[in-house]
């Protein structure tokens, strides 16, 4: 599971598309998105901003 507050700090509701450019990208080392693939994103900020998306890779 890849994880990004260690480097990035907590970035609230910007760390989904953050995660998800840093994905498509292969900035990630050891993840890669394939097509067809199922993500699901979850995090949780400050001030108790909770996020989660689900996508499908096409």
């Amino acid at each position: 599971m890849p994880m990004t507050i260690s480097w990035l700090g907590n970035s609230s509701v910007a760390i989904l598309p953050t995660l998800y450019d840093l994905l498509i990208k292969g900035e990630l080392k050891g993840h890669e998105l394939r097509k067809g693939d199922n993500i699901i994103f979850a995090s949780v900020g400050a001030g108790m901003n909770i996020n989660s998306a689900v996508y499908r890779m096409s």
